[in-house]
Parts: C-alpha cells; structure tokens; sequence
C-alpha cells in the first residue's frame, strides 16, 4: 500500500451526513495500516475495511455495524491531487446509500 495513505484521517466532510452526526459517538475516522486493512467510524457505524490498492487509489470491502445491525459495503479513497495530508472518497452499504465523504490527516 502506498505509505502516504496509513495512518488515521479525520472525516471532515460527508455528503449525505453532517459534522455533528459525524462526530456523534467519537470524531470520525478512517484509518489504513501497512497489512492491508483499515477501519472506519462516523455516527453510529463502525466498518472493518479489507483493502486493495494503486498507486494512489485504495479500493475496500467492509463489514461493520450500525447501532447493532450488521452492515456490509464497499468504497475507494484517492489522495487529493499533489497532496499527501488530504483524500477524498465514498463509502458505500450494500442495497442503501452511498456517500462521498473527505477526509484530513491526523498528525500525531
């Protein structure tokens, strides 16, 4: 996986969603690691991500839950063009909605 993308990002933005549902159980997430995989939590969902990669494109599948019902999707996150600290892409639950969201960084 290209290392620009590990690490945790704060979702800053949602289409389909505001910043205080985003932010409503812990400041929302999305986070990769160097084996592949991530983990995501906005509101009241929370996904565990099996990724595939490019060069700067990052393909997942996800499962996960949402105040206690399972929840299944897939998704995709690009780095913004000339930048490392900031991406952009969609998360997207199986047979419900689909939404684009943008995301910043975390430095610790």
């Amino acid at each position: 996986m290209n290392k620009n993308f590990i690490g945790k990002w704060k979702i800053t933005e949602m289409e389909l969603w505001d910043s205080d549902y985003i932010d409503l159980v812990e400041p929302g997430f999305i986070s990769f690691d160097d084996a592949g995989h991530g983990e995501f939590m906005f509101g009241v969902v929370n996904g565990f991500m099996s990724c595939g990669h490019g060069e700067n494109i990052v393909h997942f599948k996800w499962e996960g839950d949402s105040e206690g019902d399972e929840v299944r999707g897939e998704g995709w996150v690009e780095l913004d063009e000339g930048s490392t600290d900031a991406l952009s892409g969609s998360i997207e639950f199986w047979d419900a909605d689909e939404s684009e969201f943008k995301a910043q960084k975390i430095v610790k």
